[in-house]
C-alpha cells in the first residue's frame, strides 16, 4: 500500500508519499510548496482571497503529485494558521470544491497525540517514559506517555509566529523588555502543564518541528544533509546562549546564521524563548531532535488502525464546517478537559 499525507502549515504545504511496508512508512517522495501564510495572516485574522488561491493551487499540485506516485487519496490536514482563522469553514469548503481533496483541521490535542506517536516509534521503547515538545507557528504541543499513545496532551497558543506578531511586530531587533514580557507570558501559560511533566518524571524528551530543528543546527547539531539517523541533541544551556546570540540581531542578520532560514528568521527568537522556557519549567536539561512528527504519526495510525479513524476525524471536521453551530468538541483520550 502506498499512502500520502499533505500538511498545510504556516509557511509551506508539504507532501509525503510513503510505502507502508512491514508497518513502517518508508518515504518514496517528498515535495513542498511555499505559501508563507504566516506573512499574510496575522493571528486572529481571516485568510485573504489571494492566499486561499495559492493554497488551492498548492493542494491541487500535491494531490496530482501523489496520484502520479501511485498513492491513495491524500490524508490532508491544516495546522493552526487555518484552524484559528475566522473564515476556516469557507477555506475548507473552497479547497474541497476546487481540488477534490478533503482538507481538515485537527484539534491541537490530536496534533500532540499524533506527533507523540511518530516520536515514540522513532525513539523506540528503550526511551521509556517519554516527553514530547513541538513548537509550531501558532501553537505549542506538549505530551507525555509510557506507551504507544500519550497519557497526557496539551496544546497552548504559544507558537513562534503568533508570539512574534504579538510581541515583536514593531521592533527589529526587539527591545529586551519585550523579550522579558514574552518570557513571563510563556511561564504563566505553561505553569500547570510544566508541573504535570515534572511530576511524571520523563526518562527521555523528544522535540520535533522545524523550529527545534533550526535551533538545534544553530547550537551545533549536524546539518540535515547528514541524514535522519545522526543523533541530534539540544541542551538548555546551549539554548540560553542562542537567545543571547539572537537577541541583538535583526531578522535579516539572523537569516545569515547556521540553520536559520530566511522565512523563519523573524520568528526564531520567539521560538528560542519558548523552547528554553518550556525546558526550564519542565526540568529538562536536553532534548533529542526527532525527525518523525505529525505526518509520520498520521501514516502510522493509518497503517495500524485502518482508514476508519481518519474518516471519523474528517467527518467531524466536515460537519463542523457546515454546521450552523459548533458541535461538541472531539475528545482525545488522555487529554485534559477544556472549557
Amino acid at each position: 500500500m502506498r499512502i500520502s499525507v499533505v500538511d498545510v502549515g504556516s509557511n509551506t504545504v508539504r507532501l509525503v508519499v510513503a510505502d507502508a511496508q512491514d508497518g513502517v512508512p518508508l518515504p518514496v517522495h517528498t515535495e513542498k510548496w511555499r505559501l508563507r501564510l504566516s506573512e499574510q495572516v496575522k493571528p486572529g485574522d481571516s485568510i485573504p482571497e489571494e492566499a486561499v488561491e495559492r493554497l488551492v493551487g498548492a493542494v491541487r499540485a500535491a494531490s496530482r503529485t501523489a496520484t502520479r506516485w501511485g498513492a491513495t487519496a491524500p490524508l490532508a490536514f491544516a495546522t493552526a494558521v487555518v484552524r484559528n482563522a475566522p473564515n476556516r469553514r469557507e477555506v475548507l469548503r473552497t479547497v474541497h470544491a476546487r481540488t477534490g481533496v478533503s482538507l481538515c483541521t485537527l484539534p491541537g490535542e490530536l496534533e500532540a497525540e499524533l506527533t507523540f506517536l511518530g516520536a515514540r516509534r522513532w525513539m523506540g521503547w528503550r526511551a521509556g517514559p517519554l516527553a514530547l515538545l513541538d513548537i509550531g507557528g501558532g501553537s505549542l504541543e506538549v505530551a507525555f506517555g509510557r506507551g504507544r499513545l500519550p497519557d497526557f496532551v496539551a496544546s497552548l497558543p504559544l507558537g513562534a509566529q503568533k508570539l512574534t506578531h504579538e510581541f515583536f511586530a514593531d521592533e527589529d531587533p526587539p527591545d529586551p523588555r519585550r523579550i522579558r514580557e514574552l518570557r513571563r507570558k510563556v511561564r504563566h501559560q505553561l505553569r500547570d502543564v510544566a508541573a504535570r511533566i515534572r511530576w511524571e518524571g520523563p526518562r527521555t524528551a523528544a522535540a520535533t518541528s522545524r523550529t527545534f530543528q533550526q535551533l538545534g543546527r544553530l547550537c551545533g547539531a549536524a546539518p540535515g544533509r547528514h541524514g535522519p539517523f545522526v543523533e541530534r541533541k539540544l541542551t538548555r544551556s546551549d539554548l540560553s546562549e542562542a537567545i543571547d546570540r539572537l537577541t541583538p540581531l535583526s531578522a535579516a542578520e539572523r537569516a545569515l546564521l547556521p540553520g536559520i532560514s530566511a522565512p523563519r528568521a523573524a520568528q526564531s527568537l520567539a521560538g528560542a524563548v519558548v523552547a528554553h522556557t518550556v525546558m526550564k519549567l519542565t526540568a529538562l536539561g536536553s532534548v533529542t531532535i526527532c525527525p518523525w512528527a505529525i505526518r509520520e504519526g498520521i501514516m502510522l495510525r493509518q497503517i495500524e488502525d485502518g482508514a476508519s479513524w481518519w474518516a471519523e476525524v474528517s467527518r467531524l471536521d466536515e460537519e463542523e464546517a457546515v454546521a450552523p453551530e459548533p458541535p461538541v468538541p472531539l475528545r482525545i483520550a488522555g487529554a485534559p478537559a477544556t472549557s
